[in-house]
C-alpha cells in the first residue's frame, strides 16, 4: 500500500473557514481575524480562509497560513434593511453573487471546520447552499455569537423569521458565545430552546492583547502621538460622526492630546469637518483608518467610544477607563452591553441623547491616565483553541477511520 500523499486529507494541516457577513462596521471582520490568528498559531497550525464582506480586509497584514476572499459588499440601512453598498445591482443579484462565491470558495478549499459569525444561514440565507455541501461531507460547523445580540424581543422575532434555531439544530455541532455568562447569559435572556442550549458554550471575552503576538511589525506601525492622549473610536464610522465631532469640540487637561479614528465608512462631509477642526486645534489629531486600533488603545490614557464588541474587549483587555456612547438603533446591542458593564463598574455610560462636548470634557479630566477595572472573563481565545482542537481531532479521526476501512475493503 502506498503511503498517503502529503497533500491528502490524512496528512495536511487542518483547514478552517471563517465566514462573516460584514454588513455594518468592521467588528465581525476584526473578530474573525483575531480568531484566524489564534487557529493558525503554534498549537493548532491551521490554514485559515477568511470569507468576509469588508473590503478593508485587503488592507490588513495577514500572517502566513491566513488568506481571505472578500465578497461584494452589502450595507445595512438605518431601518435594518439591506442593499448593495457599491455595485449598481439589485439586492437579489448581489446576494446571488455572494452565495455563488462563498460556495465555490469553500468547495475548492475543502475545510475541516467552518466557523460562521453571528448569522447561522448567512446574510439573507447566502450560506445555506454551503451548509448543505458541508453536511453532505460531515464537516463540523460552529456558530460564533458575540455576548449580546439585541434586545430579547427583537432576537426572537429575527431568529424566527430567519429560521435560525432550525439551522443550528440541522447544521451546527456547537455554538460558541464570546462572552462572560455572569455578565450576560444570552441563552437565558433570549429564551433559546433546550436543543440550542445543549450545543452552547460560553468561552469568555476575546483578549485583545494577543493581537500583539500575532501581528507583524509592519501592522503595528500606526501613527502614535507623543505624550499622553485621549482616544475616540467610532467603529467603521458610518454613524459615528456625532460622537467624533463632540469629542473634537471637547477639551482635555493641559498636555493631553486628543486623537480620533474616524473609520473608513464615515461620509466625506463628516470626515472633512473633523479634519477642519483638527487644522484649527493643534491638540487634536484625526486619523481616517488604522490597521490595528488595539495599538492605539494600548497607548491611550482613556477611551471614548461607541460600544461595539471589539472596542469594549480592547478597553477591558488593556484596562482602560472607557466612556461608552452606544449605538441604540437599528439594534440595542451596544446599549445593553454598556449598561451591564456600567452596572458592574467596568465602564461609564453616556446615552447618545445626552451627547455633548461638555460631559466628555469633564469625563476626560476625571479619568485620563487612571487604570481601568478588572472584572470579566477574558479567557475566550484559550477555550477556543481547546474546543477547535477537539473538533479538528474528531474530524481527523474520521479521516483515518474511513481511510483504514477503505484499505481493508480492498486488501485480500
Amino acid at each position: 500500500m502506498r503511503p498517503p500523499s502529503r497533500n491528502s486529507d490524512t496528512c495536511r494541516r487542518p483547514r478552517v473557514v471563517l465566514y462573516s457577513h460584514d454588513t455594518m462596521g468592521l467588528g465581525h471582520m476584526r473578530r474573525n481575524l483575531l480568531i484566524a490568528e489564534t487557529l493558525a498559531g503554534a498549537s493548532l497550525e491551521a490554514t485559515v480562509l477568511l470569507i468576509c464582506g469588508a473590503v478593508q480586509a485587503c488592507a490588513l497584514s495577514l500572517r502566513p497560513g491566513i488568506d481571505c476572499v472578500t465578497l461584494p459588499a452589502l450595507r445595512k440601512q438605518p431601518n435594518g434593511a439591506y442593499d448593495s453598498r457599491q455595485l449598481d445591482l439589485a439586492l437579489s443579484e448581489v446576494v446571488a453573487l455572494r452565495t455563488t462565491t462563498i460556495r465555490a470558495a469553500v468547495k475548492a478549499f475543502r475545510p475541516d471546520l467552518l466557523v460562521a459569525d453571528n448569522v447561522p444561514r448567512g446574510a439573507l440565507g447566502e450560506l445555506q447552499p454551503t451548509l448543505d455541501d458541508l453536511a453532505a461531507r460531515s464537516v463540523p460547523c460552529v456558530l460564533g455569537l458575540r455576548d449580546v445580540l439585541d434586545d430579547p424581543l427583537s432576537v426572537a422575532r429575527e431568529w424566527r423569521r430567519a429560521r435560525n434555531e432550525r439551522a443550528i439544530r440541522d447544521y451546527y455541532d456547537a455554538v460558541w458565545v464570546y462572552g462572560d455568562r455572569t455578565l450576560y447569559d444570552v441563552a437565558a435572556e433570549c429564551g433559546f430552546a433546550p436543543a440550542i442550549r445543549r450545543k452552547l458554550s460560553y468561552l469568555g471575552y476575546l483578549d485583545q492583547r494577543e493581537r500583539f503576538g500575532c501581528r507583524t511589525a509592519a501592522a503595528l506601525e500606526e501613527p502614535l502621538p507623543e505624550g499622553p492622549f485621549a482616544l475616540c473610536t467610532v467603529g467603521g464610522g458610518q454613524d459615528g460622526d456625532r460622537l467624533a465631532e463632540a469629542f473634537a469640540l471637547a477639551r482635555a487637561p493641559s498636555g493631553v492630546r486628543r486623537v480620533i479614528v474616524s473609520g473608513p465608512d464615515m461620509d466625506a462631509v463628516g470626515r472633512e469637518r473633523l479634519h477642519a477642526l483638527a487644522r484649527g486645534d493643534r491638540a487634536l489629531t484625526v486619523v481616517d483608518f488604522v490597521r490595528e486600533p488595539a495599538n492605539l488603545v494600548a497607548r491611550a490614557g482613556c477611551l471614548v467610544s461607541m460600544g461595539g464588541y471589539n472596542t469594549v474587549c480592547e478597553a477591558l483587555s488593556f484596562r482602560k477607563r472607557a466612556l461608552i456612547v452606544p449605538r441604540v438603533a437599528p439594534r440595542r446591542e451596544q446599549l445593553i452591553r454598556a449598561e451591564r458593564l456600567r452596572d458592574r463598574g467596568l465602564v461609564d455610560l453616556l446615552h447618545p441623547e445626552a451627547l455633548a462636548p461638555g460631559p466628555i470634557s469633564s469625563w476626560i479630566a476625571d479619568n485620563v491616565g487612571r487604570p481601568g477595572r478588572l472584572g470579566v472573563d477574558l479567557g475566550g481565545l484559550d477555550r477556543l483553541r481547546q474546543l477547535a482542537g477537539e473538533l479538528l481531532a474528531r474530524k481527523a479521526e474520521g479521516f483515518r477511520w474511513r481511510a483504514g476501512a477503505a484499505v481493508e475493503s480492498v486488501v485480500p
